[in-house]
């Protein structure tokens, strides 16, 4: 028996000093609402608390693509009401999947792509990225690195911005590589992603750091990689689930909660129960059609989720909010 309690408590503590959670929970729907359906097709969101408010931004354009979109901002104190802070735009350029980020000294800093096309074909693209200090006025797009990347989603870690560029379009091969940056400006490539068997079809990825920090990457359309300091060498999983607009984000409890677009019959935004080998859907948000691209925040015991869907007919802009109550059960 006592053999037994030691067991337990070397595993408690093991899976302690990994960051790992001791007990799983399930998530329950408290709230759904729609909160921007202005433009004629508003997409491609992401979400953040930003001098006491709520800070969403998305892409609004004719269609999904392509098409000339420009980057809006709304802003809200209460998650309710909601009212347009900024809309950003550049001559003949396609700015889409926009992605704020809160740098060192404070100001919000937005990377998003600027792509341009030949009719409705791929031309070309590169990143852009923009600041502000109120979350109102912001500069101009600045384009990033060379023709055909696309910095995808930023994530700070001891005063440096991370980054993983998409490079590649279509039935070309598609080719992660992640930098790193001091100010938002300058990119300092890591190293590339070596999937597993000769694979090229990396793409859309979110980073984050774990408390001990390790950096997992959750990258479209069915990895989970994972690696320690320098980064240069990094381990993957495989899924059994296609990923698109991936994000995710780890609870105070350890646990880590991710967000995708479902494929099954239809497409649906999902939550889903991730470590970083495993991947499991757990709960459906309200969707349907074109969707998903979450953005994902932590707040007042609560997770709040920002996507879009056309499960209404127009493609809109919605925000959840996700209570977790502890479960017994195994992951």
């Amino acid at each position: 028996m006592q053999r037994r309690i030691a067991s337990v408590a070397l595993l408690a503590s093991l899976w302690s000093i990994a960051g790992l959670p001791l007990l799983a929970s399930e998530p329950e729907i408290v709230s759904v609402r729609r909160i921007w359906d202005h433009g004629e097709h508003n997409a491609f969101t992401d979400l953040i608390r930003f001098q006491d408010r709520w800070w969403c931004t998305f892409r609004e354009a004719k269609d999904h693509g392509p098409s000339l979109g420009q980057v809006r901002v709304i802003v809200s104190a209460d998650g309710e009401k909601w009212e347009s802070a900024a809309l950003l735009d550049e001559r003949e350029v396609d700015l889409r999947d926009p992605k704020l980020s809160i740098m060192p000294d404070g100001r919000l800093m937005l990377i998003m792509g600027g792509s341009v096309y030949r009719g409705t074909s791929h031309g070309t693209r590169s990143p852009r990225v923009s600041f502000s200090a109120d979350g109102r006025k912001w500069t101009s797009p600045r384009k990033l690195l060379a023709e055909d990347h696309w910095l995808w989603r930023a994530t700070w870690h001891e005063d440096w911005a991370w980054s993983v560029s998409k490079l590649g379009e279509g039935s070309d091969p598609r080719r992660g590589m992640l930098y790193r940056s001091r100010d938002g400006l300058d990119w300092e490539w890591i190293t590339e992603f070596r999937l597993p068997n000769n694979t090229w079809n990396a793409s859309e990825t979110t980073l984050r750091f774990m408390p001990d920090g390790e950096l997992i990457a959750l990258v479209r359309p069915e990895w989970i990689g994972s690696s320690r300091a320098p980064y240069t060498e990094w381990t993957w999983t495989k899924l059994q689930h296609r990923l698109g607009g991936p994000n995710f984000i780890r609870l105070p409890s350890g646990e880590l909660w991710a967000t995708s677009r479902g494929y099954g019959q239809t497409a649906t935004t999902t939550l889903s129960r991730m470590t970083r080998d495993s991947y499991k859907p757990v709960l459906t948000l309200p969707s349907g059609g074109d969707c998903s691209y979450a953005g994902m925040v932590w707040y007042d015991d609560l997770l709040w989720i920002s996507y879009y869907s056309s499960h209404e007919g127009k493609t809109s802009i919605y925000l959840a909010t996700i209570r977790f109550k502890e479960s017994s059960g195994d992951f």
